[in-house]
């Protein structure tokens, strides 16, 4: 099948991933299928509008369905091409969770036909693909899969992992290079062909277990490198140094490049990408192992501050119920309204159950609270600025920017981001 004969694609997931992916699709005049078990999502979508927030997505989606190129629903239907975007989470132990892949790949399986593409997005342990082949086996056995590497197959199967920045999705999406790996050289090359339907960045060509592997090497390469900085800045803390002017002025060396210390690594692929390589490979990811530890200890540390200034201003007279903490940023990085793993958000949701101050919580890019602090409420940030007693800087959201200098100087602060250096 060649890209000129695509003219249906499905979408498996219509989240952060997989709407802009479907909307992509739809804006190069390929009929969509998007599909999602949320059906607020698939309503939302077929008026026209977004659930989530991402810069351009809501225009381009809105011409989409209104063009008639776009349509949502919670079941599959036949298409030349599937592409599955759904969630990999882990488990307590930090065991990969294929849940939401096999039922996937499970709910297609029936309206698979001779010739169609299926094509993982998801961010997924290395053999998931296998894994994907096993299962449509076992549901499909009468079409032909490509087990050993076959070529004169039905279906053809692939692995092609996103590479985007929230909040740049559309136009990363376009220009990134993307790596293709299929579970043979056929399916890789049916797979290239989906994506030139859209992508103008390079077409890496390689096999599924590298693909997989390729995605979760960056991911932990990012999270090594955070965590070089955030045990930088507990370091730092305890022999009274501020760890900003120290990277600001250790990266004058022309060969060194520390990136910036926060309250911790959210996100729904460093913060859990990693562990599947820690999953598989335990005893030699120890230096992956260690960088997740250390990432995943700093929102512990930065709360122990809040409460250490919070008992600052009690040993002064205050009762701590008196007492009002602004929590300034709950999503995991700045400027997006994605709360996904998010350390800001947990370091929130820890304070509200281990104090009895007054928490004044603000996040320009919500509208409401996720439940775990259902209780409270979003306070506008001039208010939250004029009441507090304690200014917690969690997320450099650029609604943030210069306020330090308008804060009262008695006014208790707990800087996790550098607000002065970045």
């Amino acid at each position: 099948m060649q890209a000129s004969s695509i003219t249906t694609a499905s979408v498996i997931g219509l989240g952060y991933i997989g709407l802009p992916t479907a909307a992509m699709f739809a804006s190069r005049k390929i009929k969509v299928i998007g599909v999602d078990v949320n059906q607020h999502a698939v309503d939302t979508i077929n008026q026209g509008k977004i659930h989530i927030v991402e810069p351009e997505l809501d225009m381009i989606v809105h011409a989409a369905v209104t063009q008639g190129y776009l349509r949502a629903t919670t079941k599959p239907e036949p298409a030349d091409v599937f592409l599955i975007a759904v969630p990999t989470p882990f488990m307590g132990d930090h065991e990969p969770d294929l849940t939401y892949v096999k039922a996937a790949v499970e709910s297609i399986a029936p309206v698979l036909k001779k010739g169609d593409i299926v094509i993982l997005e998801s961010t997924s342990p290395v053999g998931t693909t296998e894994k994907m082949l096993a299962w449509l086996t076992l549901a499909r056995p009468d079409l032909r899969l490509p087990v050993d590497n076959a070529s004169d197959v039905d279906i053809n199967i692939a692995y092609c992992p996103e590479r985007v920045l929230p909040g740049h999705v559309v136009r990363e999406l376009v220009e990134n290079d993307r790596i293709i790996g299929g579970l043979s050289a056929a399916c890789s090359e049916k797979a290239a062909d989906v994506y030139r339907i859209f992508v103008k960045g390079k077409l890496l060509i390689s096999n599924a277990r590298t693909a997989e592997m390729c995605k979760l090497t960056e991911n932990a390469f990012r999270d090594v490198n955070i965590a070089f900085a955030n045990e930088l800045s507990l370091i730092c803390a305890k022999l009274d140094i501020n760890p900003w002017e120290l990277i600001k002025l250790a990266n004058h060396h022309p060969r060194v490049n520390i990136l910036q210390p926060g309250c911790g690594v959210g996100g729904h692929c460093i913060a859990v990408d990693p562990w599947f390589i820690v999953d598989k490979t335990p005893e030699e990811a120890r230096m992956i192992r260690t960088a997740r530890e250390v990432n995943d200890h700093k929102p512990a540390w930065v709360l122990g501050k809040i409460h250490e200034a919070v008992a600052a201003l009690t040993t002064s007279g205050l009762e701590e119920s008196a007492i009002k903490v602004a929590v300034l940023g709950l999503a995991f990085k700045p400027n997006i309204d994605d709360l996904r793993e998010s350390p800001a958000l947990h370091i929130a949701k820890q304070f509200a159950q281990t104090t009895r101050s007054q928490l004044l919580l603000v996040e320009p890019n919500i509208k409401t609270l996720p439940e775990v602090l259902a209780s409270h409420k979003l306070v506008p940030l001039d208010d939250a600025l004029v009441q507090a007693d304690v200014v917690v800087f969690l997320v450099n959201h650029r609604e943030f920017a210069g306020i330090k200098t308008l804060l009262n100087p008695q006014t208790q602060l707990v800087d996790a981001i550098g607000i002065d250096f970045i």
